[in-house]
């Protein structure tokens, strides 16, 4: 069972014995019951020297769990910014999406993550994917956010880098329809000086 010993290893972020389990042979991206890899887990625990020692080992940082979580994207949406910056280096697929059909930077922008949503726009995802709730990052963090300053913060980036700030969501509810109706003042600020209408 020397997978699962790699799994376990990832979990209390021994990197000394991730080094000798694979050493041995153990298979790098097995995967649990739930469909996690060893680097799943560790993202799913923070621990990055062994999602670090993972990665360089060769790790897949796109590969899925059963619900359809992977480490860049797990990395992502909990704003775990020292492993999505190695998952970025390892081959991230940008367009890869979760079991909402989003991209890493929609649950990123919900939680108020601002600077994993700094580097995914600095990586070049793509700020308007609509989800299958038919909702973007910039909609989320409206809908979804507190109206606080990292929300707000997380607007004015995902409007400084070109979201459409007319996309409306599939009720053909605008952005600037829900900060107004949120009270978001600061936010209808940043999109009405973005042309939003």
């Amino acid at each position: 069972m020397t997978e699962f010993q790699l799994h376990a290893a990832a979990a209390s972020d021994d990197v000394a014995a991730i080094g000798q389990l694979l050493s041995n042979g153990a298979e790098i991206d097995t995967r649990d019951k739930d469909g996690r890899s060893a680097l799943l887990v560790a993202t799913h625990g923070n621990k990055v020297n062994a999602a670090k020692a993972l990665i360089e080992a060769g790790a897949d940082v796109n590969l899925k769990d059963n619900i359809n979580d992977s480490p860049y994207l797990y990395a992502g949406a909990r704003g775990h910014i020292e492993i999505l910056k190695l998952t970025l280096q390892h081959g991230a697929d940008l367009k890869s999406t979760n079991r909402y059909g989003g991209t890493a930077i929609i649950p990123a922008s919900e939680r108020g993550h601002v600077d994993t949503v700094r580097t995914l726009i600095e990586a070049g995802t793509d700020v308007d994917h609509v989800n299958n709730l038919g909702w973007t990052a910039l909609l989320e963090a409206i809908i979804l956010g507190d109206g606080g300053q990292r929300h707000v913060d997380i607007v004015k980036l995902l409007v400084d880098a070109g979201a459409d700030v007319n996309l409306a969501d599939k009720d053909g509810v605008t952005p600037l329809s829900h900060a107004r109706s949120s009270g978001y003042d600061a936010m209808v600020g940043l999109l009405e000086k973005a042309g939003a209408k």
